[in-house]
């Protein structure tokens, strides 16, 4: 006889895995969508909305990620210091050049939930500018994208 019940997972019940993604290359949406899915858990099928169900994930070669048309010229990262005048505009690829992590993990944060679950999941993203990372001895397996 079959369970009438669905299964809603516990804080402890699933193990955290560590997944390792090589951007080289690679679209930066195309990146953060996948990788946004594996830190909500949406993966598994034992996903709970309301639990922390995902797995880390290291993000390698950040400063080679790929942005499609010319996205690197034109689209712009803009910053506020709440002053007049206080605007700041950055083009994508003067991000990419000067801090890659913090390109990567924007795209990856605007994809998860808005809420403090959301907040404790984006502490689970490592991103690496470069090919190495200190994440060895957890062993991660390469996810493809």
């Amino acid at each position: 006889m079959m369970r009438r019940q669905t299964y809603m997972a516990r804080k402890g019940d699933v193990p955290k895995k560590w997944h390792v993604v090589d951007a080289e290359g690679k679209a930066l949406g195309r990146v953060a969508s996948e990788v946004a899915m594996v830190l909500m858990g949406k993966h598994r099928p034992e996903y709970t909305p309301h639990v922390d169900t995902g797995d880390f994930v290291i993000i390698t070669n950040a400063k080679k990620i790929g942005l499609s048309g010319r996205k690197a010229e034109q689209k712009l990262k803009m910053r506020y210091s709440s002053y007049p005048g206080g605007l700041k505009a950055e083009s994508y690829g003067q991000v990419r050049e000067r801090r890659p992590e913090k390109l990567v993990e924007d795209a990856v944060r605007r994809m998860l939930p808005k809420n403090r679950l959301g907040r404790v999941m984006l502490t689970k993203l490592k991103v690496y500018p470069g090919a190495d990372h200190p994440h060895a001895q957890c062993s991660p397996t390469p996810l493809e994208v």
